[in-house]
């Protein structure tokens, strides 16, 4: 039998960032991944007992099932929410059965849709801007990949080792997440306002900011009674049966 005969058609997904917040040069810029239908070859990668004990086996399967080839840490967790649902979808359906405080709950994926971003506000660069309320100096940050959020929990971690204990999770991704403070792009500097500078209001309004304006999917459902969950994504999300 010809491969030819057994070729799979494929499908683009719209990525929540448009692909505004990657290099021009990267294949995400675009803001469109294609995807091929899941097979049987996907569905090892899915009960790979090695890849499920090291934490890695989603990121695997959205590797072989990604046209575009690109390293894995460097996506923004809001966009690869939208491929692991376009995934499941294309995998195994649009129905999803999923468990919370005791009750099970169905939802049809074709349902859950990006939230909105506005990339209108966005830098050339892909930059979010945030001027903090307390004295209008005007910051710039990235939205934050998988591979920055790795490099912040290591130094975190190297801290803590240093400082006996002390492990200053807020500031030292602040010190990553900013990438410039009224125009200045030094590190050095952008550190020392972090440090000795930035007021506490301030920080946590540009926390929430940054959170609420993140490109993501809308994981929140809705039940019948009015709770507001949100829709799990684990390994049991594309086979239950794992």
């Amino acid at each position: 039998m010809s491969e030819e005969k057994f070729q799979f058609p494929t499908e683009f997904v719209d990525l929540p960032s448009e692909g505004k917040i990657y290099p021009k040069d990267h294949p995400l810029s675009s803001g469109r991944v294609e995807m091929k239908y899941m097979t049987a070859k996907e569905e090892d990668i899915l009960t790979n007992q090695n890849y499920i004990e090291k934490g890695i086996v989603l990121d695997r399967l959205i590797e072989a099932l990604t046209m575009n080839k690109f390293d894995i840490k460097d996506i923004h967790p809001g966009d690869k929410n939208a491929i692991f649902i376009s995934a499941r979808i294309l995998g195994y359906g649009s129905e999803y059965k999923f468990e919370y405080a005791g009750k099970e709950y169905t939802i049809d994926l074709t349902k859950v849709k990006n939230k909105p971003f506005d990339i209108g506000s966005l830098t050339d660069e892909g930059y979010g801007t945030f001027e903090m309320p307390s004295n209008g100096t005007i910051v710039e940050y990235k939205h934050l990949t998988e591979k920055d959020v790795d490099n912040i929990t290591q130094e975190v971690l190297g801290i803590s080792k240093i400082s006996k204990g002390a492990a200053p999770e807020i500031t030292t991704k602040l010190k990553h997440q900013i990438v410039s403070v009224n125009g200045d792009s030094n590190k050095s500097e952008i550190r020392k306002y972090v440090d000795t500078f930035l007021l506490a209001r301030d920080s946590r309004a540009l926390r929430n900011h940054i959170r609420d304006t993140a490109p993501d999917v809308d994981l929140n459902y809705v039940t019948d009674d009015g709770t507001t969950i949100s829709i799990p994504i684990t390994i049991n999300f594309f086979w239950p049966d794992l």
